[in-house]
């Protein structure tokens, strides 16, 4: 029998560096639902984002949040944020209010 050796050229993926906070939080959800430690998704999520990555103690704020039943990615609105309401004329003109 002869075997070919087929050299499969593997690349990294290039880094995720645009991602958003609500893109990297969706990762969070993800490895944790698959059991991973927090220490460890931050260790893959600085791979990828790089410079980008949420802290290391947003990572594990996340995931305490995830564990507790949290299902938005969302930021909660903190007590005197502004309101931002999208309306129709203010759609029309491109912005918010």
């Amino acid at each position: 029998m002869h075997e070919h050796h087929h050299s499969i050229n593997i690349k990294m993926a290039a880094p995720l560096e645009t991602c958003t906070r609500e893109e990297q939080r969706y990762v969070i959800q993800f490895l944790r639902s698959e059991g991973a430690k927090p220490i460890e998704i931050h260790q893959r999520m600085k791979v990828q984002y790089g410079y980008a990555c949420l802290s290391q103690q947003q990572v594990y704020e996340w995931s305490r949040k995830f564990a507790n039943g949290v299902t938005s990615v969302e930021d909660a609105p903190r007590p005197g944020q502004a309101q931002r309401v999208m309306t129709p004329q203010n759609h029309q003109q491109g912005r918010l209010c």
